[in-house]
């Protein structure tokens, strides 16, 4: 009787230990897990890049209520996230622009943004308006190689770097401007401003942060907060452009938030993580950080969040409505404005060739300075206009700059090579012109395409005679690489083109305009042979050598030019990997033969 009551005793109590450790093993193993989840923290980085104004829902553009709630949506279900802005938020709509950019700057103040990288149309209504806005907004705007000619110091206006701790890690933030915006914006906007080789900018401060050598001590991870443009491949997932070349740099950079090209962009180059989310909030990027306090490794994610795709089921934040209604309300009257018809749609697509709507627009400007010839660049010309009702709020989406009317005289051959810098341009986009019919082979090598130009009654240029020409001041002064510098009695009218087509309008009430082919492709006559001269004795001449420094507007098509050598040979003797990226007050070696 003991023994087997002794050995249901013993059993009794194997069970109750069994029981007990079925229990608690679970609560352990969980307790390790819960401390090893601890050390690894997740962090989100939210961004927007390339907002451009947009204030209200239209088409795939959600407006700021849509996109404020998806943003605070994201933010509420994960709790440790920033917002970073990469560049051109304000300019580009009528509501904004009127305002100078106030409704955009209220969205981001109620997104919480905590810093922003600086874009080229940031400086469309002058410095003094991009400190207000961080000023007003609460936060930061950030520039590492944006410089004061006068002082050699960075910009008072904007920090290099921003160190932010979020759950016990530290992120250092850079902020990197394009050096594209020396020529993208008009010159008197960036007077006394230059922008430096945003990879030489980043290596200083990356081994600042990462070796302490501040005042907030070492950081943990490296962002690159930038207006520098990158692309994808659809098909192969390949990442091109500067924020591209930035990875490849090596510098030790743990992730690149890019902007600039409106791309959707979301990969690696280098093991390195890029991301831009599109354009007008279409949709916002976000990288996933996942850092170990134990072993400091980092892991990130890049990853767009599409909003146009869902822009009808997307909820609306209350405060963005109250937004939206305050400048709709105080704009209505002035943008709802009809001031003329159109019985067709005036296309416009930049970087596809000549359009009817860029034919009409310098048709209006010859026609208001009675020039012969006008030109304009594809670019400043920012969506095209449907049949139907015209109202202002339509030519201020079509024209956000407030460029205005810039009349001149220019020789023949200067007008060649103006027209030949804004053909087929894929940086640029096309130029559009009204007054010539200009014939080009797109197969000819660059400076070499145009073969015929003539007025548009058929007389042949004269390459020695002056012309007059009306053009916009933001080329007259040199953007998008236009070379206006011999021209004669240059004369700022100080009228908006805008303005003049408003009053077009008006005055014609109805347009049906047609496509006069101002631009027309055609294949270049082969010139006939010339007799081979006699060989003479070679010649062998004397090596020359001369040290170039790059300013503002150079190409190397046009350095090559000046010292009458192939722009080739230029790139070869000084190893240049990207003939397209060269940066102000960089040495070129110059060998002459």
């Amino acid at each position: 009787m003991f023994k087997e009551r002794s050995f249901k005793k013993i059993s009794s109590w194997l069970v109750a230990i069994f029981m007990m450790l079925n229990i608690f093993m679970p609560m352990n193993t969980s307790a390790a897990n819960n401390k090893e989840d601890s050390n690894v923290k997740t962090i989100n980085i939210v961004t927007l890049n390339d907002y451009h104004g947009i204030v209200k829902e239209s088409g795939k553009d959600v407006g700021i209520s849509k996109f404020i709630e998806s943003v605070n949506e994201f933010k509420k279900e994960n709790p440790n996230t920033i917002v970073l802005g990469a560049g051109d938020l304000f300019q580009g709509t009528a509501l904004s622009n009127l305002n100078y950019g106030a409704p955009i700057n209220e969205m981001v103040k109620e997104l919480g943004v905590i810093a922003s990288a600086v874009g080229n149309h940031e400086f469309d209504w002058g410095v003094d308006r991009i400190a207000k806005w961080a000023e007003e907004g609460g936060y930061e705007w950030l520039a590492s190689n944006i410089y004061d000619k006068k002082t050699g110091e960075p910009v008072a206006w904007a920090k290099p770097y921003k160190v932010v701790e979020v759950d016990g890690v530290n992120i250092g933030l850079i902020g990197l401007a394009t050096p594209e915006t020396a020529y993208k914006t008009k010159p008197s906007n960036i007077e006394g401003i230059e922008f430096r080789d945003p990879i030489k900018s980043a290596k200083e401060w990356t081994e600042k942060l990462k070796s302490g050598d501040i005042e907030e001590g070492k950081v943990d991870i490296v962002i690159a907060l930038t207006h520098l443009g990158s692309i994808q491949d659809k098909n192969t997932k390949e990442i091109t452009g500067e924020a591209a070349e930035l990875a490849k740099a090596n510098l030790g950079i743990d992730a690149i938030i890019s902007g600039h090209t409106h791309m959707t962009v979301a990969g690696e180059v280098n093991k390195t993580p890029i991301v831009q989310a599109y354009k007008n909030g279409r949709a916002f990027g976000n990288l996933q950080i996942k850092y170990n306090l134990d072993d400091k490794k980092v892991s990130i994610k890049p990853e767009v969040i599409d909003l146009a795709s869902q822009v009808k089921e997307l909820k609306e934040s209350e405060e963005g409505k109250k937004i939206v209604e305050k400048y709709e309300k105080a704009s209505a009257s002035k943008l709802n404005e009809v001031v003329g018809h159109t019985k067709k749609d005036l296309t416009h697509k930049r970087f596809e060739g000549p359009s009817l709507l860029g034919e009409w627009v310098c048709e209006v400007m010859a026609k208001t300075t009675k020039s012969q010839i006008a030109i304009t660049n594809g670019g400043g010309l920012r969506r095209p206009i449907d049949k139907g009702d015209i109202t202002v709020g339509i030519l201020y989406e079509l024209m956000p700059f407030d460029n205005t009317l810039v009349t001149m005289e220019v020789k023949g051959s200067d007008l060649k090579k103006l027209i030949e810098n804004g053909i087929g341009n894929d940086k640029i986009g096309w130029v559009a012109i009204s007054g010539l019919k200009v014939k080009y082979d797109l197969k000819q090598p660059f400076g070499d395409r145009i073969y015929d130009i003539k007025l548009s009654d058929g007389k042949k240029i004269d390459m020695n005679k002056y012309y007059t020409l009306v053009t916009n001041d933001f080329m007259a002064e040199g953007g998008d690489n236009f070379d206006f510098t011999n021209a004669k009695n240059k004369i700022d009218t100080n009228l908006p083109i805008r303005d003049a087509l408003i009053k077009e309008l008006k005055d014609v009430n109805t347009i049906s305009v047609d496509r006069k082919n101002y631009l027309e492709s055609g294949i270049k006559p082969q010139a006939k042979p010339q007799p081979k001269p006699q060989p003479k004795p070679e010649i062998k001449p004397s090596p020359k050598k001369v040290i170039y420094t790059v300013k503002s507007g150079d190409t190397l098509y046009r350095i090559g030019k000046k010292y009458k050598i192939d722009y080739k040979t230029i790139v070869k003797d000084n190893g240049i990997k990207n003939p397209n990226l060269i940066f102000i007050g960089q040495k070129i070696i110059i060998n002459l033969n």
